[in-house]
């Protein structure tokens, strides 16, 4: 129980870290610099400047970013799990409130530097909070709906909502603004890489000598299925037992966790997983 509640608090914290990141990246260099994020974020920095140029509203970006989540967060909470939602939740109504107590500073007035600086510092957060087991919400919630459901690859929407968000920023603030939002988008995508793992499906094969408590306790945490296959040392000549199973990205944390505590003497090789035949149980 202490265990649990201490791994939930470096869960929370890591979080409210990631969060704080994000905006931070947004008000400091993305906002001054009209250099857009990806997905929702990228989708609610762009309305928030397109409402307040082109009409007389003015609603903050922190409160658009909020506002887009919630159905997400409901769709979440049907189909993905309490806990994942919760946590993605939680990590977008902290990054929405920090984005209205941060100001928005000029650091620089160097749009390289912004456009990298901000591509770098969000990704962190979003790695961060992604190696943690939670999301940024938006389309990691999407993501996880769909790879249970249907199994669809989430990078085609990613692809289209950020081409949108760039098309966009080019006709309105020029195709300059639009080329370093590329820049941008690239430089978080390999520091979100670096931290955490772009492939959307992994295989991990476990060798242990525990087998069957962690076949249970992975079982009881994780809708998985396993392979156990039979292993012997080659030097020792020690018999052990493989298991084999496939998991998505988001399910990393969990998995790693509960290999952790079960055999942390656990031999576990993860690799990337490239395509699946046959049943692979999605709700």
């Amino acid at each position: 129980m202490v265990l649990l509640l201490w791994q939930q608090t470096k869960k929370t914290i890591i979080v409210i870290v990631g969060a704080f990141l994000n905006a931070l990246a947004i008000n400091l260099f993305l906002i001054p610099a009209n250099v857009y994020s990806s997905g929702f974020t990228g989708v609610a920095q762009l309305l928030s400047k397109v409402l307040s140029d082109q009409t007389p509203l003015n609603i903050s970006m922190g409160f658009l970013l909020l506002l887009l989540n919630i159905p997400v967060a409901i769709l979440g909470w049907l189909k993905v799990g309490k806990s994942f939602t919760i946590y993605s939740f939680l990590s977008v109504a902290l990054s929405s409130l920090f984005l209205e107590l941060i100001p928005i500073t000029e650091v620089s007035k160097d749009i390289l530097l912004n456009a990298v600086f901000g591509g770098v510092i969000l990704a962190v957060g979003v790695g961060l909070t992604l190696k943690w087991g939670a999301s940024t919400g938006g389309l990691d919630i999407i993501a996880m709906v769909l790879s249970r459901m249907k199994d669809k690859p989430i990078g085609s929407y990613m692809f289209i909502m950020n081409a949108v968000i760039i098309i966009t920023a080019g006709f309105l603030y020029g195709w300059e603004k639009a080329l370093y939002t590329i820049v941008s988008l690239y430089a978080s995508t390999r520091v979100v890489d670096a931290i955490h793992t772009r492939h959307a499906k992994l295989t991990a094969m476990i060798i242990t000598k525990k087998a069957d408590e962690l076949k249970k306790a992975i079982h009881s945490q994780l809708v998985r299925g396993i392979t156990m296959i039979p292993a012997k040392g080659a030097f020792s000549n020690e018999a052990r037992d493989m298991l084999m199973i496939v998991i998505t990205r988001y399910e990393l944390y969990d998995l790693e966790r509960i290999i952790a505590e079960v055999d942390p003497n656990a031999f576990t090789n993860i690799i990337q997983t490239t395509g699946i035949y046959g049943f692979f149980r999605r709700e």
